[in-house]
């Protein structure tokens, strides 16, 4: 992979493991790294529309993603084609890691949607994080899972992530 894109950005190869295996790999442009949390742009890497009901994510949609060395989840600022905000898509990880130009998450299956406008705030796929066995075989992980999703829902609820990302 090379680090430099075409126009002069860091490309940071985004690594998705879930369950033990990579979910999705994508080149992202490199925002900023201040050596806790790395932010990161790209373009929907899903292939074709995925809709969730209520939110469409599509091709030509645009997403400024943020990671944190010394948190449980991310957070994802999605952009239409037409740079209109749809919203903020959470994901609960473990602290990312970075390594030279890829940058490896993993995904705790609980997920959090706030909309644009602030009036919908839905947590997403409990049911998974249920079933992945995680707080059996990793009752502490699965407690800074939960925490980290209240943690997020709050802010959602709140000020909408604007002290978060600042």
């Amino acid at each position: 992979m090379s680090a430099d894109s075409a126009d002069g950005a860091t490309v940071v190869e985004v690594v998705l493991v879930k369950g033990g295996r990579t979910k999705i790999r994508y080149d992202s442009a490199l925002m900023g790294d201040d050596g806790t949390r790395v932010t990161v742009r790209a373009p929907w890497a899903g292939a074709g529309v995925r809709d969730f009901g209520f939110v469409r994510f599509e091709p030509g949609d645009l997403f400024t993603e943020h990671y944190w060395r010394d948190r449980w989840y991310s957070v994802k600022e999605v952009r239409a084609a037409d740079d209109t905000l749809k919203g903020w898509y959470c994901d609960i990880t473990r602290p990312a890691v970075l390594t030279g130009t890829e940058l490896v998450v993993e995904d705790l299956d609980l997920d959090l949607w706030r909309s644009a406008d602030g009036g919908d705030v839905r947590r997403l796929d409990e049911d998974e994080f249920a079933e992945s066995g995680l707080a059996e075989s990793d009752p502490q992980a699965a407690a800074a899972a939960l925490a980290a999703l209240d943690e997020l829902e709050a802010l959602a609820r709140g000020d909408g992530f604007g002290t978060l990302l600042t």
